[in-house]
């Protein structure tokens, strides 16, 4: 933009002269002043225009003017329109800003010096429970009153982080982490660990129910071994017991690593590209057998299948998913109760029942069932001989099928496991019933 005051100042001067030639000529030397007074006039209605505009005109474009004032009026237009790009793009900003800040995968608080509340993502929302914009401007210990996260804010070791249930839900844990920005600002992040710190706590209970497993069957074999070792002259009739007890515990460790194997395998191999159909009704027939083994009659065992399902997959690790349910059902299923096996189509899924007649499960240790070592009664467990990895070989090999395990269960009445296949082909229309096998 060009100065434009050099050729104001010129016709100003310009004009003064020419006004006080002709003023002095035609005999009038007020003319000057007059035309001065006119300027003055002038210039302030252009004043009040401008003032007016300002103060109450709803134009974003100022008036229009001439000469100097067009060059003023032309100027704050030019103004408004930089302030307006400006305002857009921070606006933009604003928004992207906030856009980046709630597909954060933490809850995110901006802090104030004093702890003052001023911003959050819609995870912090979530996570503990914030209300916008009720709840801008308040302290964040007002809010969070949990006593391990006040230690934390009065230590101020940002260094760290800090572990406590959301208030929202105490089911989520979460992992506090204050980082210090800007100028006397903070960032108060917030992470769902929950998934990390069931993990956590089943590593930990696996390693001591694996240490426990295996310290009792070794503990049978070295006070076997020691016995032995201080007699003499042993009969066979007195050696019997010793190395049947040997026997049992050498047994049970041997299933308790091949199981552990079993369930590593399952979870560290990639399923095979290419699989075959599996003819479960044949399977079901060799599984029922199995039980009905397993079972020496105490139980009622009966199979119906639809012969014609058929699921896509490895034909070793599906027999071990079911031979482990049917397995369980004979285990913890009284002598004289029933187990019934059924094959069958259900909602667009190939599904495979195992209902029993046994004692039930309570409905808090459902979701649980399936964790490595987990057991509802670990007394009736051992006794049964059982090694608490049965459910977690049936979950992973269901999953690496894409099947899903659904557990239905009443006290006094019975559970029914159900292998849920989505992915399923028929290939004749034939069913037929087994009946009852055994007893």
């Amino acid at each position: 933009m060009s100065n434009p005051w050099p050729a104001v100042l010129g016709r100003t001067v310009l004009a003064s002269l020419a006004l006080l030639v002709i003023g002095a000529a035609a005999g009038v030397p007020w003319l000057l002043l007059a035309a001065a007074v006119g300027l003055l006039v002038y210039n302030l209605a252009q004043i009040h225009r401008l003032e007016r505009w300002l103060r109450a005109s709803r134009k974003r474009r100022p008036p229009r003017g001439r000469g100097l004032w067009g060059h003023v009026f032309d100027g704050l237009d030019r103004q408004q329109l930089r302030q307006r790009q400006r305002r857009r793009r921070l606006v933009d900003l604003l928004r992207r800003f906030r856009e980046g800040a709630n597909a954060m995968p933490d809850g995110t608080i901006v802090l104030s010096d004093t702890g003052d509340m001023q911003w959050w993502n819609q995870l912090a929302s979530r996570y503990l429970g914030l209300r916008w914009p009720q709840d801008r401007g308040q302290r964040i210990a007002n809010l969070i009153r949990h006593p391990d996260f006040a230690a934390y804010l009065e230590r101020g070791d940002w260094t760290a982080a800090v572990k406590i249930p959301s208030p929202q839900d105490n089911r989520r844990t979460l992992e506090i982490r204050i980082v210090p920005y800007g100028s006397h600002q903070q960032l108060l992040l917030a992470r769902d660990i929950s998934e990390l710190h069931r993990l956590e706590t089943m590593r930990r209970d696996f390693v001591g129910n694996i240490s426990h497993e295996l310290r009792t069957p070794l503990t049978v074999l070295q006070g076997m071994s020691e016995q032995l070792a201080d007699m003499d002259d042993l009969s066979a009739d007195e050696l019997g017991r010793p190395l049947a007890l040997m026997d049992q515990q050498i047994e049970r460790m041997t299933r308790l690593v091949d199981d552990l194997l079993l369930l590593s395998r399952l979870e560290t191999e990639r399923p095979t590209e290419e699989r075959g159909l599996v003819n479960i009704a044949e399977m079901l027939a060799d599984v029922a057998e199995e039980a009905r083994a397993l079972s020496n009659g105490q139980h009622r065992i009966s199979s119906t299948v639809d012969e014609s399902l058929y699921v896509a997959g490895d034909d070793e690790e599906l027999r071990s998913a079911f031979s482990n349910l049917l397995s369980n059902a004979v285990k913890y299923t009284p002598a004289g109760g029933r187990i019934d096996i059924r094959w069958f189509e259900a909602s667009g899924a190939a599904c495979l029942a195992v209902a029993d007649t046994g004692q039930g499960i309570p409905a808090h240790h459902i979701p649980r069932l399936t964790e490595r070592f987990y057991r509802v009664d670990s007394g009736r467990a051992t006794r049964q001989g059982g090694t608490g990895l049965g459910l977690a070989i049936v979950k992973h090999v269901l999953s690496r099928h894409g099947a899903r395990l659904e557990v239905n269960s009443e006290m006094g009445v019975g559970s029914t496991f159900t292998a849920v296949f989505p992915i399923y082909e028929r290939l004749e229309a034939s069913s037929r019933s087994v009946g009852e096998l055994g007893d």
